[in-house]
């Protein structure tokens, strides 16, 4: 409720009126007086209240009279009353109605009281709720109020004093306050310029209003009571102290700065009277010297006063703060006070409440930099801002040097502290130390004995002083021990906070102002204003020297884990700014100091040492006190954590890691981490540093770099607790993310971490050299992780970083420093492809090559381990990069070619996977102008001779290579032909001739060339195998993809890739070592076929001519557009016909068969001709292909076909068939009769038996090799028949001799030979029969001419017919019979010529057969010379080598009769065939009585059929010859018939045994032979003399027989007595009986005259014989006999005599 509402007021009138009436009652009786005034005022009181709308107005004008009663009230000075009365005025005076008069009246009444000492709370209570509630006092009465105060303040009573005391100091506060209100008021209102001042504060007055004036008196008189003046307003001061001046003057300017700053009059206080009055005060604290009384200080009084000191102090504290700006000159003064006071020789409390004052001003970083701005910047000042940091350093230093500063340390450092200390302080935040719990160490500073605590003094950042508040002490205190190292400890961390935090938080906004500017004006420069930097760095300039002496110091005698963070921090921070800023010296000073505490003490690290002398030799003075940088000392009471190795060439004792050192290098890791921006060349002493500790510590890299704790180095020196081991993770980890954050580095920053780390790493280097110790590998892991993280700007670092690697770290021989350096160098570039950068690699050719580039560096190095390394990483970007390579791919391929043949096997089995990855899966994703690169790397793995399997794969590489160009011939075309146009265009800018291989041929077809080109080199490698694989390439590649060729181009094909090869080929294995070759490497076996150079060469040429013949071949079309296939032709043929005589079986059989391709005859395979086509199927090595020389062979080439051509052509529509119109585009006859030429010469040089003896045997032709050869004739002769003239036939007959009559070596007989008993021809004699065959067939269809070769051929045949009977000579060679030769020995043996000379026996019948009646057949004798060669087997009979041979001869000779007898008869007249008569009838004679006997175990079945033969023989007699007898020459057909009477009669030699002789009688013949002489007895169709003449003879040849034998019959049948006569025996008796009964019919049917006389007596002649035979014991004969007696009967009649022809 507020005073003014009519509430109130109606309660303020009710409260008056109850006191006035109190009042009057109390003084009823004593003081009527006073009653009556009372009274008086009720009605006053309810006047006002009844006229006056506003009573509190009409209230306050009235005051005086309404304050009256109660003013007289207290003059009565009786206790009970002026209570009412007071507390009824101060009623009044809350509602704020007393005037200025009735204010006066109260002071002065409450003044007499005061003189009286009535009341004296109350009177304080009044005054202060008199001027706090309104301002109606002024001047002298204010003054007065204010001296009554004082007053009251030095009574006895102590509440009084006290209370008195708070009453004056919020009294001067009001009267401040309302000059503040004051001011406030007038804020707005223009003021008159002051009056010049004078130099009397009288004058000066007058401009100020009324508030101000009071507060100005009131300072004056306050400072000229503390300085023990009389006042000049407050008049009736009886006393004063200076302890309570000295506050007063401290709480008005601490709390009223304002009025000082604002107000010209106060300033001038401030100047004029209270600085002089503290220099003064302060005098004898700056004399006194503790310990000495010398005659300086003359009295005691003038020893320094605590409480006046300390106040002292405090004032001084305000002015700097509020009014440094007023009092520059006098602050300095001030300043050099307080650092003296610091001095060891001032007492212990002076000194505390000193270095309390000066932790105020730390705390206050604005105002340490004025004092730089205006002392240290200035010329000719004191440099304040540093002597106030070098005196709290050489405080804190005096204080660990001091006699009686601290304890002895060993009294009091705890005994086994434990790690739990530290963590409890840790934990119990700043300085808990001995809080919580007698677990914990205190946390303490200890130095070289010297023990000092440490206390919690104050929060971060406030300076909370103990001394300076004891205002109430008036002897100094006893000061604990620590406290002022504890204070000073605070103020160092708080002044560095506190400047660090300021010029941080400047030069950041300073940054973001650079920033935006830079944004709104990108084309100006941003200028930054200079004064500020300035300042900054005189700041630090003055500063470091100081803390680093100091926090050095207090790092080295820290014992408690906040203290050294804290320490550490502030050295960071420190570190960070002086980077900042730019400050190299400072800067490297801590990052030395951190580095330094993070080793075990005295740890020789060179970097830190030469850094530390530097700074040694700068001992600061200030004024007068020097400033040691202090060394580490090296007793500590630190707990050991780790024990390890010291990183150092030459191997030493151990060294100790404490937590300290831990907590340390957090620190440098932190600092490393956050302000890595500004360490520059600095970054060398915290990785050095770091690297010792992580080699102390035995951390190792791992995968990408990061370190690892690794296994027990090298025995057990290392030696971590588990309260590092579980800080190692931590510290690993923090050393990774410390190399991460190189990302957020500029560029010049992130140039300097690597110069150290390249630095580093070459020291570790140096170390490692010449010992095989494990190297330290920090910075190479390092390197390689800062690599890692600045992918996106890796082109500023590429160079160094990778040069680095690659010139020293993998060339160096300690093998674990190069494989890290590889590792490195690998991970970064792989890395680097992996990125995605902007702008993507694909677009940015540079950076891509960049990357690369340092990969095919590495090719460069010997060290086996680093290539693998290098070729391993180079499969791992293929697997993830492959795609995108583009513009990198040389350099890639370059990596995987760079094989040398010295190097392992394993290096180039790697960079052979890679090469098959690229073939494939990167073909398409690769620029067309690397595929020849790709060819040549590709070959080059061909050539290496270190792993055979590799180069075999590399060949099937090319082969996919081959396929890949030709699928994608189209684009490919397209790309090379538009990098051809860009090159020329440069190349002719340039004015420099383009060159690359083949020049003259388009780009696509170079490429093939170069393919072409290095199978060949791979044809003629000096390992088989590869020639092998690589010429089946070659060849396939060209018959496969040739078509893809313009025709110009293949007349390189031609001449410079496949001539090429085969010269080459052929020169090699011509002069091929023959020498054995013992088993191949290891265990592996070389068959006897290849275990010779010479064998080995020879597979090739065969593979190599096989190929070319295969393309002259299929190509032919193609090729014989080309100007000089003749030439081509010709040496083509040449090089066959140098394989086909080449003393080689396989490589002259190869030959025919690629003469046989070429001639276009594809031979039907046999199996007995399998092994030489497996030999065939094989392929062939390639040659150097000579670069074409522009004047080459031929003419220039010129693009013939257009582009659509082409295109058609690899759509497949170009086949290679000959246009329509030419049949075969080998018509050209030229062309086959060189191929016939060849031939030709071919056959005589290898047929041609050897002329010298058999001992020097000369190299006979296999018979695969024969066969094929005359196989080649049929199809050739189809091209040459027309002009096949008799010469050409009887060279071919010289051939197909010499062919059939060479021999088979004994090896090889198994094979050719199946037995030798079965009929087979061997292939070769087929083909030769073939080969006659085709002639005969050719002629048949020809032209009349042809057919003179009729004879020839039949004598060519003839001649082999008699091969079966008499096997031709080879020469004068010895052979064997096949069945006697032994297989394993080098003989050679006869063919078995027998089914050959067969098959040639009927090829002749079957050829006479068609040709009997042609002119010349019958003109040359053929049937003559046949008859006459049949003679032979038939005349050997059982004496030929086969049975089957007469047998044939026989069957032969009778086909031939039926066809050519006729023939003969017809052309009997002629006489031309003569001579062939007697040839037949001795051929007859020779077989029917052989000369030779039949073999012993011939059976009968047998035996019947050989006679079967010869009754065959008879029969053709019968029919063929004896009916034509009349065209016949008589001797022939005497001869005839004599023959049949001899074979009809049984001839036996006696010497037969009884079974023999009834088997070996040919009964059968003989009864044959007797009927065709029956026959051709009595014919009726006798027509001429000379039937008659055969029919005579015959009968009288065929009685005289059966004479013969019925005589015989009966002399045996005599002697046999009861034996039976053999079976034989008796069945020719049986026939002779029937014969004789025949001839009876006959001779009764036959014309009487027909009959010869002689006949008839011949006849009559047998009939006793006849008779004599009735004796025999046989009922078949018996029979018989009755049969061939019965016709007699015609004779039994008397002769008549009848006359004829006149006779009797």
């Amino acid at each position: 409720m507020s005073t003014s509402s009519p509430e109130a007021v109606k309660k303020l009138l009710e409260n008056m009126q109850t006191d006035l009436r109190s009042l009057s009652m109390e003084c009823k009786k004593k003081f009527p007086p006073v009653k009556e005034a009372a009274e008086s005022g009720i009605v006053k009181i309810k006047t006002i209240a009844a006229r006056n709308t506003d009573i509190l107005a009409a209230l306050k004008e009235n005051s005086s009279e309404v304050v009256q009663p109660f003013l007289m009230g207290c003059g009565t000075k009786e206790p009970k009353i002026t209570q009412l009365c007071l507390a009824a005025i101060q009623r009044l005076m809350s509602h704020e109605v007393v005037s200025e008069a009735a204010a006066g009246n109260i002071i002065n009444m409450l003044w007499q009281l005061m003189e009286n000492g009535l009341e004296e709370l109350k009177l304080l209570q009044t005054v202060l709720v008199l001027l706090t509630t309104n301002t109606v006092v002024h001047d002298e009465v204010l003054s007065k109020a204010i001296v009554l105060c004082f007053r009251l303040h030095f009574t006895k009573d102590n509440i009084t004093n006290n209370t008195a005391a708070a009453t004056v100091r919020q009294v001067v506060t009001v009267v401040f306050e309302r000059m503040v209100a004051e001011d406030e008021r007038f804020k707005g209102i223009v003021e008159q310029a002051p009056p010049v001042q004078g130099n009397t504060n009288r004058r000066s007055v007058s401009t100020l209003r009324p508030s101000a004036k009071d507060a100005y008196m009131l300072f004056q008189d306050l400072c000229q009571l503390v300085n023990a003046d009389a006042p000049y307003w407050l008049v009736g001061m009886t006393e004063m102290t200076r302890t309570f001046g000295l506050e007063l003057l401290e709480s008005v300017l601490n709390d009223f700065p304002g009025v000082f700053l604002q107000h010209q009059e106060f300033s001038f206080l401030l100047k004029e009277r209270v600085c002089p009055l503290v220099i003064k005060l302060f005098s004898p604290n700056i004399k006194f010297r503790q310990g000495s009384s010398s005659s300086a200080s003359p009295a005691p009084v003038e020893k320094p006063y605590f409480p006046i000191c300390m106040r002292l102090l405090r004032v001084v504290s305000v002015l700097i703060k509020h009014f440094y700006s007023l009092l520059v000159t006098e602050c300095e003064i001030f300043l050099s006070l307080l650092v003296k006071f610091l001095d060891g020789e001032k007492p212990q409390w002076l000194r505390a409440v000193a270095v309390e004052s000066v932790h105020r001003l730390c705390v206050q970083p604005h105002l340490l930099r004025s004092f730089c701005q205006s002392y240290d910047m200035k010329q000719h000042s004191t440099k304040v801002f540093r002597d106030i940091v070098n005196a709290l350093g050489s405080f804190i230093q005096s204080l660990f040097i001091v006699p009686n500063g601290g304890n002895p340390a060993a009294v009091s450092a705890p005994a086994g502290g434990s790690g739990s200390g530290t963590q409890g302080a840790a934990q119990g935040g700043p300085g808990t130390g001995g809080v919580s719990g007698n677990l914990t160490t205190q946390a303490a500073f200890e130095y070289r004995g010297t023990w000092i605590p440490l206390m919690t003094v104050s929060v971060q950042g406030s300076a909370k002083a103990t001394y300076l508040e004891m205002l109430d002490k008036v002897e100094p205190p006893s000061i604990p021990e620590g406290y002022a190292m504890s204070v000073a400890f605070s103020a160092l961390l708080d002044l560095v906070r506190g400047i660090t935090s300021m010029i941080e938080r400047e030069l950041g906004i300073e940054e973001e102002a650079a920033a935006e500017f830079r944004e709104t004006h990108p084309d100006q420069e941003w200028q930054p204003q200079q004064g500020a930097h300035l300042v900054w760095e005189e700041m630090v300039s003055a500063c470091w020297c100081g803390l680093l002496a100091a926090l050095s110091l207090l790092l080295d005698a820290s014992t408690d884990e906040t203290a050294t963070e804290n320490i550490l921090k502030a050295e960071l921070t420190m570190a960070s700014l002086c980077g900042r800023l730019g400050l190299v010296t400072p800067r490297d000073a801590f990052i030395t100091a951190i580095c330094k505490a993070s080793l075990p003490p005295h740890y020789a690290l060179t970097v830190l040492s030469s850094n530390a002398a530097n700074l040694s030799s700068k001992a600061y003075s200030i004024q007068g006190q020097s400033v040691q940088i202090i060394s580490p000392s090296s007793e500590s009471h630190q707990q050991v954590v780790a024990v390890g190795q010291p990183l150092t060439a030459q191997p030493q004792g151990t060294v100790v890691l404490t937590a300290k050192n831990i907590q340390c290098m957090r620190t440098l890791l932190n600092l490393a981490h956050c302000h890595g921006a500004v360490l520059g060349t600095s970054w060398q002493l915290v990785l050095a540093t770091l690297q010792h500790l992580v080699w102390i510590l035995g951390l190792k890299p791992g995968l990408g770099g990061a370190l690892k704790p690794g296994r027990a180095v090298e025995g057990p020196s290392t030696v971590l607790t588990t309260a590092v081991m579980t800080d190692l993770p931590v510290i690993s980890n923090i050393l990774s993310r410390l190399f991460e954050s190189s990302q957020y580095l500029d560029d010049v920053s992130l140039h300097h971490l690597i110069n150290a780390l390249c630095s580093l790493s070459l020291e570790a280097m140096e170390m490692a050299y010449g010992n095989n110790k494990e190297p330290s590998l920090f910075a190479v892991a390092k390197l390689l992780e800062t690599g890692l993280v600045n992918m996106d700007r890796i082109e500023i670092l590429w160079r160094p970083l990778t040069g680095h690697l690659l010139e020293q770290v993998c060339q160096h021989p300690n093998s674990r420093m190069r494989e890290w350096g590889a590792e490195a160098l690998t991970a970064l570039i792989k890395a680097g492809l992996a990125y995605k950068h902007d702008p993507p690699l694909a677009q940015n050719q540079r950076l891509q090559l960049l990357l690369l580039n340092p990969l095919k560096e590495l090719s460069n190095v010997l060290h086996a381990d680093i290539r693998q390394k290098q070729l391993e990483s180079v499969l791992q970007i293929l697997q993830s990069q492959g795609d995108g390579l583009g513009p990198g791919w040389p350099l890639v391929l370059g990596v995987i070619g760079a094989i040398r043949n010295d190097q392992g096997e394993s290096l180039i089995r790697t960079a052979f996977q890679c090469l098959q990855l690229v073939v494939t899966d990167f073909l398409p994703t690769m620029p067309c102008t690397c595929l020849q690169i790709v060819v040549d790397v590709a070959g080059s793995f061909g050539l290496q001779n270190q792993e055979l399997n590799i180069s075999l794969t590399s060949i099937g590489l090319l082969w996919n290579i081959s396929d890949y160009f030709f699928q994608r011939g189209e684009t490919i075309t397209q790309e090379l032909e538009r990098e051809e146009e860009a090159q020329q265009k440069q190349a002719k800018e340039k004015g420099e001739t383009l060159n690359r291989p083949f020049h003259p041929a388009p780009p696509f077809d170079c490429l093939w060339l170069c393919l072409y080109a290095k199978l060949g080199e791979l044809c003629v490698d000096p390992r088989p195998a590869v020639r092998k694989s690589a010429g089946q390439t070659l060849f396939s590649t060209i018959a496969a993809h040739g078509t893809l060729l313009q025709q110009p181009t293949w007349h390189i094909v031609v001449w410079k890739v496949l001539f090429h090869l085969l010269a080459c080929v052929r020169t090699s294995s011509t002069t091929a070592d023959k020498e054995k070759i013992e088993s191949g490497g290891g265990n592996i076996l070389i068959h006897h076929s290849r275990d010779t150079a010479e064998k080995q060469w020879a597979e090739t040429w065969v593979l190599t001519l096989a190929g070319v013949a295969r393309i002259f071949n299929t190509r032919r079309y193609r090729l014989q557009q080309l100007g000089d296939f003749f030439e081509a032709w010709e040496i083509l043929l040449n090089h066959i016909q140098s394989a086909a005589l080449s003393k080689n079986n396989e490589v002259s059989l190869a030959a025919l068969k690629s003469f046989q391709e070429i001639l276009q005859i594809v031979t039907p395979v046999k199996d007995s001709d399998r092994a030489g086509d497996a030999l065939a199927a094989m392929g062939v090595p390639p040659v150097l292909i000579d670069p074409l020389s522009a004047s080459g062979p031929g003419r220039p080439l010129v693009r013939s076909d257009s582009l659509v051509e082409r295109l058609t052509r690899y759509n497949g529509a170009e086949l290679q068939a000959p246009p329509p119109g030419e049949e075969s585009a080998l018509e050209d006859s030229a062309l086959w009769w060189s191929a016939w030429n060849t031939w030709y010469r071919t056959g005589t040089d290898s047929t041609r038996p050897p002329s010298g003896p058999t001992e020097k045997l000369s190299f006979i032709p296999s018979q695969p090799f024969l066969t094929a050869l005359i196989q080649i004739f049929p199809a050739l002769y189809q091209h040459i028949k027309a002009n096949f003239s008799m010469e050409d036939l009887k060279k071919l007959g010289v051939i197909l001799h010499g062919a059939v009559s060479v021999p088979i070596s004994s090896d090889a007989s198994p094979f050719i030979l199946p037995s030798y008993t079965e009929a087979v021809l061997t292939s070769l004699q087929e083909a030769v029969l073939t080969a006659l065959d085709v002639l005969q067939k050719a002629i048949c269809v020809g032209p009349e001419n042809l057919q003179v070769m009729y004879p020839a051929i039949f004598q060519q045949l003839l001649l082999f017919v008699e091969f079966s009977c008499k096997p031709p000579q080879y020469g004068r060679m010895e052979t064997k019979h096949v069945a006697n030769a032994k297989y394993n020995q080098a003989e050679w043996v006869a063919l078995n010529y027998v089914p050959f000379a067969e098959r040639s026996l009927e090829v002749v019948v079957d050829l006479y057969h068609k040709t009997a009646c042609h002119k010349a057949v019958i003109n040359e004798k053929v049937l003559q010379n046949i008859i006459k060669t049949l003679r032979m087997p038939l005349g050997l009979k059982y004496a030929c080598p086969s049975e089957s041979t007469w047998k044939l001869a026989v069957s032969s000779l009778l086909k031939v009769l039926s066809i050519g007898l006729p023939v003969a008869r017809q052309h009997a007249s002629s006489g031309k065939f003569d001579t062939m008569w007697p040839e037949l009838a001795n051929a007859f004679e020779d077989f029917l009585f052989t000369k030779s006997t039949p073999p012993d175990n011939l059976s009968i079945q047998e035996f019947q059929k050989n006679e079967a033969i010869d009754v065959e023989v008879v029969q053709l007699i019968s029919t063929e010859i004896l009916p034509f007898a009349n065209f016949i020459p008589k001797d022939f057909v005497g001869q005839i018939m004599a023959m049949l009477n001899r074979g009809s009669i049984h001839s036996q030699s006696p010497s037969f045994t009884e079974a023999e002789i009834d088997v070996r009688m040919r009964e059968d013949f003989s009864k044959v032979c007797f009927e065709t002489l029956l026959q051709f007895s009595f014919s009726n169709k006798v027509s001429t003399p000379q039937e008659g003449y055969i029919s005579r003879m015959a009968l009288s040849v065929l009685l005289k027989r059966s004479q013969d034998v019925l005589r015989r019959y009966v002399e045996d049948e005599r002697l046999s007595g009861r034996c039976p006569l053999p079976r034989q025996q008796v069945t020719e008796i049986i026939f002779v009986l029937k014969a004789i009964s025949t001839l009876m019919d006959s001779l009764k049917k036959t014309q009487p005259e027909n009959v010869d006389g002689n006949i008839w007596a011949q006849v009559i002649a047998l009939y006793p014989t006849l008779v004599e035979c009735i004796t025999c014991s046989s009922s078949e004969v018996s029979s018989a006999l009755k049969e061939a007696l019965g016709p007699f009967k015609d004779f039994m009649q008397p002769p008549v005599s009848r006359v004829q022809n006149g006779e009797s």
